[in-house]
C-alpha cells in the first residue's frame, strides 16, 4: 500500500516538527508529546478515582440518580462540583490522549512485528473507552441521558437480529425504565471500566518499566488543568429524564457522544459499517504488506561462555525479551541468559549493559555473554581501533550515534570517526576509554531525545551508566569528578532531524580538546588523569 506509506511518512515528519516544537518550548524530557501513553494512563486513574467516589454518593435507582447527582452541587468547598468535572473532563483528557497516542505509534511504525501484541492489545481499549464513556452519560437520568440511551439502542436495533424485539421499545414510556434495567445502565458504566483495566494490564505485559505516570510538571499540569476547567465551566445535568417529551436543547461532550449526532446527520447503517471498518482497519495495520515491510532485525544472541548471570541484561531489556535459566557450567554462574525471539527488539541494549566488555579482559578478542550478530560488540572494537590508528588528525574525535537518531555521517570530517549503533543504549560505557586509550582526544556519545527512544529506554540507560548511576559505569578514575573525561567526553541528545546540533556539539567538542595536553596511551589509567588541571567543566546538551 504505497499510498499509505506515503501518508505515514508526511505525517511522521509533521509529527516530528510538531515534538521539536514543543521539545524548545517544554524540553524534550517533558514534552507531552513523548509522553502521551503516561498521560492516558494519569487521565485513567483520574477517572477512576473520581469515578469511585461519586459512586458512593450515587444513587443507584430510578427514582433516586438524578437526585443524587444534582447533590454534589451542595458539597463544601465545591468538592462535588470539582470531582464531577475532573470525572467528565478527564475522560476527554483519556479520549484525546488516546487518539493522538495511537496515531503517533502508526507514524513511527510501532505496530508490526515485535511490538504486534502490544499494538493490538491497544486498539482494543478504544471500544470499551467509548462503551463506559457512554454508559456513564446514562447515570444521572436527565434529557442527555434519555437521549443518549435511546439514541445508542435504536443504533444497536439495526443491526438485525440482535435483539428479538426492538431495544428502543424500553423507552417508550416512562414505567419501562425500571431499577432492573438501571441496573444494566450501571453496570455498561463501571463493569466495562473494571474491563478496561484488565485489558490494559495485557496492553502492557510485554513492556518493562512501564511509564503509568507522566513526568511531575506534566502531570501538575495536567491536574492542575483539569481542576481550573472543572471550576470555570462546571459541569451541569439536564432537567430530569421525561419519556414522553423530546429533548430540546443538549449540551453534548463532542468526545464521547459524537456518534449520536453522527448517526443522526446520517443513518445507522452508515455509522456501523464505519466502525467496522475502522476497527479492522486498526487490527488489520500489523499484517497488512507494505514497501516499508522490511525483514526482522537479527535478535540477540547468548553466548554461555561468557555469561556469568549478572541478569543486567534482563534489567535493561525494554521488552522483556530476555529471562534467566539455570546455567548449564556452574562454575561461570549459576544462572544463563536466554533470549525470546519473538519479543527481542533487536535494538542492541542487552549488549550494552553486559560486564563482559570490561577493558581490564585478557582476551584478545572481545567476546561478550549477550551481543548482536549484526554489529557484535568485538566487531565495533575493531573498527574504533582500526579508524584511529588510520587516523592523520592531531586530535582526532571519535562520535558515537544511533541509527535511529542524527545521522552521524552527516557531521563527518577528517578528525572525527562516526559509528552508528543500532541503539545508543548498545554502546557499553567502557567503550569511551577503549577510544581515549587509542589516541582520541574526546569522545562524543549521541543518544535520541529524552522520550524519543526508538525502543523506549536507551537514551535513559545511556545518560545512567555514562554518569555512573548504572551498571555497567565508566570507570569513575576514567569519568573524573565532573563526569567528562577530564572534558574530553561530551553527550548530545539528538534525534533524526538534529543534525546540526550534533555538527555544533562536535564543534564545541573539537574547540575545548584544542586546549587540553594531548592524551597519552596511558592517560585513562592515571590516577589523576581526569583531573587536568585545564579540564573544562561537565557539559550536558539536548538538541
Amino acid at each position: 500500500m504505497p499510498g499509505l506509506e506515503r501518508l505515514r511518512q508526511r505525517g511522521l515528519n509533521g509529527w516530528r516538527a510538531a515534538e521539536r516544537l514543543t521539545d524548545s518550548a517544554f524540553g524534550s524530557a517533558v514534552n507531552p508529546l513523548r509522553h502521551l501513553g503516561a498521560i492516558g494512563m494519569l487521565a485513567f486513574w483520574l477517572v477512576s478515582a473520581s469515578g469511585i467516589v461519586l459512586y458512593i454518593a450515587f444513587g443507584t435507582s430510578v427514582q433516586e440518580a438524578h437526585a443524587s447527582v444534582e447533590q454534589l452541587a451542595a458539597w463544601p468547598l465545591a468538592t462535588g462540583t470539582l470531582l464531577r468535572g475532573v470525572h467528565r473532563y478527564g475522560t476527554d483528557l483519556l479520549i484525546v490522549a488516546m487518539a493522538a497516542h495511537l496515531v503517533r505509534e502508526w507514524l513511527y511504525g510501532h505496530e508490526r512485528g515485535f511490538r504486534r501484541y502490544t499494538w493490538l492489545t491497544g486498539v482494543v481499549p478504544i471500544g470499551f473507552v467509548f462503551i463506559a464513556g457512554i454508559g456513564g452519560y446514562w447515570l444521572p437520568w436527565d434529557q442527555l441521558a434519555q437521549y443518549s440511551a435511546l439514541a445508542t439502542a435504536e443504533w444497536f436495533d439495526a443491526l438485525p437480529g440482535l435483539f428479538a424485539t426492538p431495544f428502543a421499545r424500553n423507552f417508550l414510556v416512562g414505567d419501562a425504565v425500571d431499577d432492573r434495567l438501571f441496573s444494566l445502565f450501571v453496570f455498561v458504566h463501571i463493569g466495562v471500566s473494571l474491563l478496561l483495566l484488565f485489558v490494559l494490564w495485557f496492553h502492557l505485559q510485554r513492556l518493562s518499566r512501564t511509564a503509568v505516570w507522566p513526568p511531575s510538571p506534566v502531570a501538575w499540569g495536567l491536574c492542575g488543568g483539569l481542576v481550573v476547567l472543572s471550576l470555570a465551566a462546571p459541569v451541569l445535568s439536564h432537567a430530569p429524564a421525561q419519556l414522553a417529551q423530546v429533548p430540546a436543547a443538549l449540551r453534548l461532550d463532542w468526545f464521547v457522544l459524537f456518534v449520536h449526532p453522527l448517526v443522526d446527520a446520517t443513518s445507522a447503517a452508515f455509522v456501523w459499517v464505519v466502525a467496522g471498518a475502522a476497527a479492522v482497519f486498526l487490527f488489520g495495520l500489523p499484517f497488512f504488506a507494505t514497501q516499508r515491510r522490511a525483514a526482522r532485525a537479527p535478535v540477540a544472541v547468548v553466548d554461555p561462555a561468557n555469561c556469568n548471570g549478572c541478569r543486567r541484561c534482563q534489567a535493561d531489556c525494554p521488552y522483556a525479551a530476555v529471562t534467566m535459566v539455570p546455567h548449564p557450567n556452574q562454575r561461570i554462574g549459576r544462572v544463563l541468559a536466554v533470549v525470546d525471539p519473538d519479543l527481542c527488539a533487536g535494538c542492541g541494549i542487552c549488549a550494552g549493559s553486559c560486564p563482559s566488555s570490561t577493558p581490564f579482559r585478557s582476551a584478545r578478542q572481545l567476546v561478550t555473554g549477550i551481543d548482536m550478530p549484526q554489529l557484535p560488540v568485538g566487531a565495533l572494537r575493531q573498527r574504533l581501533q582500526t579508524a584511529l590508528a588510520a587516523s592523520r588528525a592531531p586530535r582526532p574525535l571519535v562520535l558515537f550515534g544511533c541509527d535511529h537518531g542524527a545521522r552521524v555521517d552527516a557531521v563527518q570530517a577528517d578528525d572525527v570517526c562516526t559509528f552508528g549503533c543500532l541503539c545508543a543504549g548498545q554502546l557499553p560505557p567502557s567503550f569511551v576509554e577503549y577510544a581515549l586509550r587509542d589516541g582520541a582526544a574526546g569522545v562524543l556519545v549521541a543518544p535520541c531525545r529524552s522520550g524519543g527512544c526508538a525502543f523506549r529506554l536507551g537514551d535513559r540507560w545511556t545518560h545512567e551508566r555514562l554518569a555512573g548511576q548504572r551498571e555497567p559505569h565508566l570507570r569513575a578514575s576514567v569519568a573524573g569528578a565532573d563526569g567528562t573525561a577530564g572534558g574530553r567526553l561530551e553527550i548530545v541528545d539528538a534525534g533524526l532531524g538534529d543534525e546540526a546540533a550534533l555538527a555544533a556539539a562536535v564543534q564545541q567538542l573539537r574547540e575545548r580538546v584544542s586546549t587540553l595536553a594531548p592524551p597519552s596511551p596511558d592517560i585513562v589509567d592515571a590516577p589523576d588523569a581526569a583531573h587536568l588541571p585545564d579540564a573544562a567543566p561537565p557539559r550536558l546538551h539536548h538538541a
